[in-house]
């Protein structure tokens, strides 16, 4: 019976032009879907607080003022999905796609009033969204490169 050897040029480390999912990666991906989540809680609960929105369809209105769902499940995972998005883009395409996500957020946004789930006091300004939303992309992208260099 033959014995088969693996050759000395395999290698199972990927090529430079795929992302690898690295402990280090899967980490960031992790502490970074956990600051999206704890970051969009706390904003709602200010806002929310402050009385400059509120969420009239929501899981759980009796114990929670925010829309839970959104900030435990569908943050995170956004996220996520934003990051490697973003990881396949150089510095240009990241800004353009900063700018674009933001834009198309605010416009969800506003798409999300007409159907009855948010709504915003006349004060607010869509401007405010669109700005907040394009600091809050670049913060999670930021933080994101920062875990990755942890390890």
């Amino acid at each position: 019976m033959p014995i088969v050897k693996r050759s000395k040029k395999w290698s199972w480390r990927s090529s430079p032009n795929t992302p690898s999912f690295t402990r280090a990666n899967r980490r960031a991906y992790m502490a970074s879907a956990l600051l999206a989540s704890w970051a969009g809680t706390y904003l709602d609960l200010y806002f929310v607080g402050k009385g400059l929105y509120t969420f009239p369809k929501r899981p759980f209105p009796s114990v929670f003022s925010i829309d839970i769902f959104f900030t435990a499940i569908v943050l995170p995972l956004g996220t996520v999905l934003f990051l490697a998005f973003m990881e396949r883009l150089g510095r240009i395409g990241r800004a353009a796609a900063i700018l674009s996500l933001s834009a198309l957020i605010s416009a969800f946004e506003s798409k999300a009033e007409e159907v009855g789930w948010f709504i915003h006091t006349p004060e607010w300004s869509h401007w405010y969204s669109l700005v907040g939303y394009g600091v809050f992309l670049a913060m999670i992208w930021k933080c994101y490169r920062r875990f990755q260099r942890m390890d």
